[in-house]
């Protein structure tokens, strides 16, 4: 039997010897292998896991829904918290009445105690936040879903005990956090936030500037500090133990942090996301990483590593060129993206997404649209309702960083101004977005077509609440009874294209995909099974009139019967055109499986 121990140690010790080359010496990097050892739970070969290289663990069948643990509530009864069933509880009958046939996974949001960034700014990583339940929801739902948790691994709550401790420079935490001086070198220092970096805290040790990449409430941690990744590595422990199966690395590109330099994407942070994957997957081999890197798409890139760091990346070029896609009606640059995209090696996968909890970012647009289509992109938007939030560039500029809207009302009309084709486009972004290489996950408020919460803009005086509606469950489920809701026409919708994408082979994340040619009104890409046996052409009308799209320009095989999934209709050959009504999307497969 080969020792998978002394491999682990050797690849554990190898890590940190790239992280701390210039902080640790030998014998402390020795003392401290162990110490990780223990506590991911890996103490000998019995229980040491040897991952089978380059594993997809994944296929067509899997859906992510991402949602807050109280995206549902039951009688609220206008008092905060005053819920009469706990919101995790809610959400767990919500998924199993309305859900469990379309979704594999759930991303429940930072489900911790939090003081501010709806949830992003944790006090503490250890329980539940007791307005939402405790940790047996969290287990149920585990049981039944794939469970995504959040490490929010660059910052914790400025209100955390591990702060207070800082605060105080004594206990855990005193030596947990970043600190700079206002003379060293910033200028270089790339951040999503216009504040300023340093935040002042007086300690009994004298002012010290601590670094916040996001928010003053955001305090971002010291990784120099060994033990501030031993207590994260106990903190994915104890997440494993209650049943996640997919870690979302929040904000990884920012961990490490060096004066005088961009502080982003370096090196260590990426020695960061190996190390943790080795400690992962050796004691959970089937448990996968997925970093969060809301970054341009080259950048965004390297997080796969040489298939060692994240199994999965977020696609987060797709939302801003699929969006200006269709409110354009041109999908150039979407298609000239797709084919800039390399395949992902076995083992790793794109995790693709069209809307989320944040908005919709602009950085990852960046190179792919100019400046002036970014700025009339965000125009539109703010046309329909929408907010766009800023960030500041090393040379004081401001640019947009990011659109504030729920999808749905992103579509609710081209560069032209609203139109009658809302939720025809709105089903055709998913549609594209569903046939794509890669996981796709989907928003809660996409499933259900919420439209923006202006209301919650102005209680809460963040744009980000524009997109974080809270449902009471009678009115939802009042709504999607109404069968001429919007909500429930949504949902039935996108219900049958995810119960149609699960059961093709060609749609496997994996599967191979080709970018189709077929001028700029027509999106189009091909996939075909790993074995070769199914091929899907994916066709989409980006339009607001009727498209015709001449049939040997897709090139279907002749001895074979092709059908259109989604309309069920076999496609007639001796045909010359395919008409495509305004966003129209087509699935035309050589078998006609749903």
């Amino acid at each position: 039997m080969p020792n998978h121990f002394v491999q682990f140690t050797a690849k554990v010790k190898h890590h940190l010897e790239v992280i701390y080359h210039d902080i640790l010496t030998p014998s402390e990097i020795e003392i401290l292998v162990p110490k990780l050892q223990h506590s991911i739970g890996v103490t000998g070969n019995d229980n040491c896991h040897y991952p089978t290289p380059h594993k997809n663990r994944w296929d067509e069948s899997d859906i992510v829904m991402i949602t807050y643990g109280d995206s549902i509530v039951e009688n609220t009864e206008g008092v905060e918290f005053g819920f009469s069933q706990k919101p995790l509880k809610t959400l767990r009958r919500f998924i199993n009445e309305y859900c469990d046939s379309i979704i594999s996974h759930v991303h429940i949001l930072p489900y911790f105690p939090y003081s501010s960034d709806d949830g992003f700014s944790i006090i503490d990583y250890s329980i539940v936040n007791q307005s939402l339940g405790d940790w047996k929801d969290i287990e149920a739902i585990s049981k039944e879903y794939g469970l995504m948790t959040d490490v929010v691994i660059n910052h914790c709550s400025a209100r955390s005990q591990w702060f207070e401790n800082f605060s105080k420079q004594e206990g855990i935490g005193s030596d947990y956090f970043f600190t700079a001086s206002p003379d060293d070198d910033l200028s270089m220092v790339v951040r999503p936030r216009t504040s300023d970096l340093l935040k002042v805290v007086e300690t009994p040790n004298g002012p010290k500037h601590v670094w916040c990449t996001f928010s003053h409430d955001q305090v971002d941690f010291d990784f120099r500090n060994p033990n501030v990744l031993i207590a994260f590595i106990d903190i994915i422990r104890l997440y494993l133990d209650k049943g996640t199966k997919v870690f979302r690395l929040d904000a990884i590109a920012f961990l490490w942090k060096v004066p005088g330099s961009p502080s982003i994407n370096l090196p260590e942070t990426h020695e960061v996301v190996r190390l943790l994957r080795t400690l992962i997957e050796h004691t959970a081999p089937e448990v996968i990483i997925i970093t969060e890197t809301n970054i341009p798409n080259r950048e965004n890139l390297t997080y796969f590593g040489n298939a060692n760091e994240a199994h999965a990346i977020y696609n987060f070029s797709l939302p801003p060129l699929l969006i200006n896609t269709l409110v354009t009606g041109n999908c150039a640059y979407l298609k000239s993206w797709m084919m800039s995209m390399p395949p992902a090696q076995n083992g790793t996968t794109y995790f693709n997404f069209i809307a989320s909890h944040d908005g919709v970012g602009l950085r990852p647009a960046e190179g792919l649209l100019d400046e002036q289509e970014i700025a009339e992109l965000a125009n539109c938007m703010q046309n329909f309702g929408g907010k766009v939030s800023w960030r500041k560039t090393d040379n004081g500029q401001q640019k947009p960083y990011e659109m504030n809207i729920a999808l749905i009302d992103a579509l609710k009309g081209t560069i032209k101004g609203p139109d009658q084709y809302q939720f025809q486009r709105f089903i055709c972004a998913h549609a594209i977005m569903l046939g794509l290489e890669g996981i796709p996950g989907i928003y809660i408020h996409s499933l259900l077509g919420t439209p923006n919460d202006e209301e919650k803009v102005k209680n809460t005086g963040h744009n980000r609440g524009i997109n974080r509606h809270r449902w009471d469950f009678a009115e939802l489920i009042s709504e999607l009874e109404d069968k001429q809701s919007l909500h429930a026409n949504v949902l039935s919708a996108l219900s049958l294209l995810i119960r149609i994408r699960r059961s093709q082979p060609a749609f496997h994340p994996n599967a191979v995909q080709f970018t189709l040619q077929l001028g700029t009104e027509i999106f189009g890409y091909w996939r075909q099974s790993i074995d070769r046996k199914q091929s899907i052409f994916c066709i989409s009308n980006v339009t607001d009139i009727e498209q015709k799209v001449r049939l040997s320009d897709i090139n279907l095989i002749e001895n074979s019967l092709w059908h259109d999934l989604i309309a069920e209709k076999t496609i007639n050959q001796t045909t010359e055109f395919l008409c495509l009504a305004p966003y129209q999307t087509m699935w035309i497969s050589n078998k006609a499986t749903g």
